[in-house]
Parts: C-alpha cells; structure tokens; sequence
C-alpha cells in the first residue's frame, strides 16, 4: 500500500486553496466538506470538489474527501457528487458502530456499479472521534475490505467525553493506544489527530513523534507548513534502515545455522525483532518507490 504519511485538509469551498494543492508534497490531500465548510457554503463546496478531483488527480495527486457524517443527512449528497474515477478514497466522519460504515460502503458500491468504475476502486478512512466510536473502533476499522486506515480525531472526541484539550495532551494517550490496537487487530493502520497550532512546529514535531512511538504511520493536517516535518517523522531514517537491515542479516543466518534467535550489538534478536525490521523496510521501500513515482 502506498504511505499514508501526510494527509492534508483542503476546504472544499475554497478554490484557490484547492489550486495551491496542485503542487504539494502531501502523501494525500483531502478536500473537506465537513468541518471546514459552513452549512450555507455545503452545496458550493460540493460542486467545487466534484469539478477539481480530476484535475488533482492528473497532476498526480491522490485525493480522498471527507464527507459529512451520515447523521448531518448531507452524505448520499456528498457521495453523489464526488464518487468518480479521480478520486481514491473517503474520509468519513464520527461513525459509531460498523454499520455506518457498511451504509456508506453501499452507497459508494452503487456508485461504482453505475459509473463503470472498478469495484473496491474507492477506499475508506473511518474517524475514531466519539466515545462510542472509540468503543466500537476494531467492529468500524473491521467493516469492509475498502477501510485502509481509521484515524483519531482527538477535537471531537474531547468534546463528546466532556475532557478538556490540552496541549501537553495526556488526556489523549489512552484513546490514541486504543485506536492504533483496533487499527492493528483490523490489519489496516491508525492515522493520528491533526495539530491545529499550525504556528508551532515544535509542538507539531513532538506530537508526531510520539504519534510514531504508539504505532500510528501517519498524521492528518491542517496546513501546508506541516507537510515536510510530519513527512520526516514518519520516514525511516537512514540509520534506522541500515540497522534494519542488519538485524535482517543477523536472523536469517542465525535461521541457516538452525536457530530461532542470535545477537546483535549486544541485545538479542527474536522472531519479533526480525519481524519489525522487517515490516520497517517495507515502509522504506513504500516511501521510497512513491517519490520516485
């Protein structure tokens, strides 16, 4: 699967914005119809993102939307207008259980079916952004083969729990642990809550790393700026390849000589060492063969 390291909003009501994306380094850019987009500006929003979603799309860009929730009554809206061979996927908002992500997934099949579009072409990225979603987080990222990835939306999730947002962010570990466990029992990848102080690139950088340190592989966005550190963080760095790949190196001829674990550096290596440099030079390779694409 391609990375999903940066995924950066792009109010749909806003073309000028939407051109500016054109060029971005993001790994995806998601235009928005939800929260960035007033109620009197829906309809407007609606054509903007239908009329750009080829367009991104030539310019090589991968393109999901964020629909309204189902809730809003706005989503058969939304999923009429922007379903279409440009785009790669939808984000879709504050899902509950797996059943709301089950209503979509049919929608968009119709969709797909009656546009000539490939089936399965469209994908999804679910919000974990209520307590029952939180919940519910393993039955939603389990919900259909079109979930990639769910992703904790830690503005709306403090609001329904009643817990106060802070910026050092305690309050947000244990939801963040529990979406990245779902998001793993589910094979598909957790994807962590936006930075709203876009001026901080401190704090921007510190939250993304310890995003990382819990497992998640990418970071929602809410400006441009943010792109190319969130995009180094979640990058292996070079030394954490070389080092891969000596612990690879290590275990396959520990596995040779018929053993099932050996030493590296002074520290053991197992099967689950083996496994994680494994799986870190996958994400590598996946980085690497997206840039030069």
């Amino acid at each position: 699967m391609e990375p999903l390291r940066t995924l950066l909003f792009v109010p749909g009501n806003r073309q000028n914005m939407i051109e500016k994306a054109q060029a971005l380094p993001a790994d995806v850019l998601v235009l928005d119809l939800e929260d960035s987009v007033p109620a009197a500006e829906k309809a407007n929003a609606r054509a903007l993102v239908r009329d750009s979603i080829a367009g991104l799309a030539l310019k090589g860009q991968r393109v999901f939307v964020r629909i309204n929730s189902l809730a809003s009554g706005y989503a058969q809206q939304d999923l009429e207008a922007v379903i279409s061979d440009g785009i790669d996927g939808i984000s879709q908002p504050k899902p509950s259980s797996g059943d709301e992500i089950r209503r979509v997934e049919a929608i968009i099949e119709r969709l797909e079916r009656d546009r000539g579009m490939r089936q399965g072409h469209v994908k999804l990225i679910p919000w974990v952004e209520t307590a029952k979603g939180l919940l519910n987080a393993f039955e939603i990222a389990s919900a259909s083969p079109r979930v990639v990835g769910i992703a904790f939306g830690a503005e709306d999730f403090t609001l329904d729990t009643g817990m106060e947002r802070t910026k050092e962010g305690s309050e947000l570990h244990h939801p963040r642990v529990m979406v990245v466990i779902a998001a793993r029992a589910a094979d598909v990848i957790a994807i962590d809550t936006p930075y709203n102080d876009f001026r901080d690139e401190e704090g921007l950088i510190r939250e993304a790393r310890l995003a990382r340190s819990l497992g998640f592989e990418g970071k929602f966005l809410i400006h441009p700026s943010q792109i190319d550190p969130v995009n180094q963080i979640f990058r292996p760095s070079a030394e954490e390849v070389a080092h891969a790949r000596r612990v690879v190196e290590a275990f396959e001829a520990a596995e040779v000589q018929g053993f099932a674990s050996t030493s590296l550096e002074g520290k053991m290596i197992d099967i689950p060492q083996a496994n994680r440099a494994r799986k870190l030079l996958g994400i590598a390779e996946s980085i690497a063969q997206s840039e030069q694409g």
